[in-house]
């Protein structure tokens, strides 16, 4: 498309609702699902709740995975074609770790604004159960060297070379390439930089559990979450959890360093799961008698130097780049955080959400009152299917701001593997 077949003018996004299926603790409900059976049934769940059944009823479905199987090198083309959505409806994946569903709903928004597609799905899926596990490297050396050779002699030549120990998997690793880190000892990293307290940890991992069963028992949830092998609730949810509960519970992460504060219980677990969330240009909405719930106006990504940064400082750390990435966006935006009635962090862990509101005040932002913060729980409780948590976020939080009578505006704030961050604002007119 050339520019001067663009729109003159950007479009509002209205974010119209979301779909999910419940999420699950890995290796539990969903041991046997893919990614591809997870999200196919979260995108039919909002196919049926909006009638986008038919040619050409979505524009286009973009969504991503983080561990993905060769099988899914076209995970979101092949979910169309295995759901009810439309085959002709074009799809195409995209992926930057745990900012994946937002960047889903991000790259989706755009091609809305600009008058390229009147409406789209974003979403994303992932399974920590059905992990792919990869031929190790040495033996897959072999196995290139026993294709490439000529001659029967050379074959069976370059295959005497397979050992035992050939024969182990690779098993994908929760660690970072550059340091060999795993995103939570990362994390215990600038917890102790930023001097975050064990109490303040289960304080916020405790409200977590109990405002998701809040949101829950008042049935919020009921046209957001889809029935899927026999859960109707996120799995990891404990109803009960309590500081003196979470207090218990011995530390995992940070055990190199005296007093370690991060545990399991203040951690995300290890989940399966997915989210989809239908954006559309106003008229498209308003064509079809559907009331947007809020529209997506800003958003801004940002990223750290975790391996030669202020890292001990606590500036840099790994899930640290929504402290830039926010700053900058309510600058462009001519916003403060006083002027969010709402603001969404993704609680990869406890200390990572309180180390960035100590970074947002640090750099003059204000506080952010914890009433308004992650009201209907977050990834804590939910779990944390990586690519499906950002579309998990745009949904709850536009219902969330669809509830209020009077105008209303929510932040988005999500940090992801290799020192990345992806924030958004959504408004209610």
């Amino acid at each position: 498309m050339s520019p001067q077949q663009l729109s003159p003018s950007v479009r509002r996004v209205a974010v119209v609702g979301g779909a999910r299926i419940p999420f699950a603790r890995s290796d539990g409900p969903y041991a046997t699902a893919s990614n591809q059976q997870m999200l196919t049934a979260a995108l039919d769940g909002l196919v049926e709740r909006y009638g986008l059944q038919g040619p050409g009823a979505v524009g286009e479905f973009v969504a991503g995975a983080v561990l993905k199987h060769a099988r899914d090198f076209n995970l979101a083309r092949e979910t169309v074609l295995g759901s009810a959505l439309h085959p002709s409806t074009p799809a195409y994946d995209i992926q930057q770790a745990c900012g994946t569903g937002l960047q889903a709903v991000i790259a989706a928004a755009n091609k809305i604004a600009l008058g390229q597609t009147d409406s789209a799905v974003a979403g994303g899926a992932d399974t920590a159960s059905d992990a792919p596990l990869g031929v190790n490297d040495s033996l897959r050396r072999i196995l290139l060297e026993v294709r490439r050779a000529k001659s029967p002699g050379a074959r069976l030549k370059a295959l005497a070379k397979v050992r035992p120990g050939h024969l182990v998997p690779d098993i994908p690793r929760n660690a970072e390439p550059r340091t060999g880190l795993s995103m939570g000892e990362h994390a215990a990293v600038t917890a102790r930089a930023r001097g975050i307290a064990r109490a303040a940890q289960d304080e916020l991992a405790a409200a977590s559990h109990q405002r998701l069963a809040a949101a829950y028992e008042r049935g919020f949830f009921q046209d957001l979450v889809v029935p899927f092998r026999g859960l109707a609730r996120d799995q990891n949810l404990r109803p009960g959890s309590t500081v003196e509960k979470l207090g218990t519970l011995k530390p995992v992460f940070g055990l190199d360093h005296p007093d370690p504060t991060m545990t399991a219980g203040n951690s995300t677990p290890l989940t399966d799961g997915a989210a989809t969330v239908l954006l559309a240009s106003e008229e498209w909405a308003r064509e079809r008698g559907l009331e947007p719930l809020a529209y997506l106006t800003a958003y801004e990504t940002a990223a750290v130097d975790f391996v030669g940064g202020d890292v001990a400082g606590g500036e840099d750390g790994l899930l640290m780049a929504p402290a830039h990435a926010v700053p900058r966006m309510l600058e462009r935006a001519g916003l403060g955080l006083d002027d969010f009635d709402l603001v969404e962090i993704h609680e990869a862990f406890a200390s990572q959400v309180l180390a960035t509101l100590a970074a947002w005040e640090k750099r003059g932002l204000g506080t952010v009152d914890r009433a308004r913060l992650n009201v209907a729980g977050s990834s804590l409780a939910t779990g944390h299917p990586f690519a499906a948590t950002g579309a998990r976020i745009v949904a709850t939080l536009a219902k969330l701001l669809a509830e209020r009578d009077a105008p209303a505006r929510g932040l988005i704030s999500v940090c992801a593997a290799g020192g990345q961050g992806v924030t958004a604002i959504l408004e209610r007119a």
